[in-house]
């Protein structure tokens, strides 16, 4: 009795130690969102004083800039995922741009364009 009690127990232990394991495996494994470039990155540049206008850099996975706008009189926002959306289009559009001349370009009114319909005006 006491054998098949041990027994049970042990059995009981490994399989609780194994499914910790397999737990663990599954959390560390992470998905990149959607709106996250292969080609490149953004960043966004505003002050807090005017949040209307900002500058918006596009850089390829080496950290060369490849494209620069201001954009004027506009909000942005950035927590739309639509927003993201287009911003990584944009991205790439700019990278693959870069990648045929590499010329950086300036305020070609990409972003103001493609962005039309998610910011407030104020």
């Amino acid at each position: 009795m006491k054998r098949k009690l041990l027994r049970s127990a042990m059995i009981l232990i490994l399989a609780m130690l194994s499914i910790k394991g397999i737990t663990q495996e599954t959390q560390a494994i992470r998905t990149i969102p959607k709106w996250v470039s292969e080609k490149g990155y953004w960043q966004m540049e505003s002050n807090v004083k005017t949040p209307e206008n900002f500058i918006v850099y596009f850089f390829n996975n080496e950290g060369t800039m490849v494209y620069k706008e201001r954009v004027e009189g506009v909000k942005l926002n950035i927590k739309k995922r639509k927003t993201l959306m287009r911003v990584k289009k944009l991205l790439d559009q700019a990278v693959t741009a870069w990648e045929d001349h590499h010329v950086v370009k300036e305020n070609e009114m990409l972003v103001a364009t493609a962005l039309k319909g998610n910011w407030v005006v104020r």
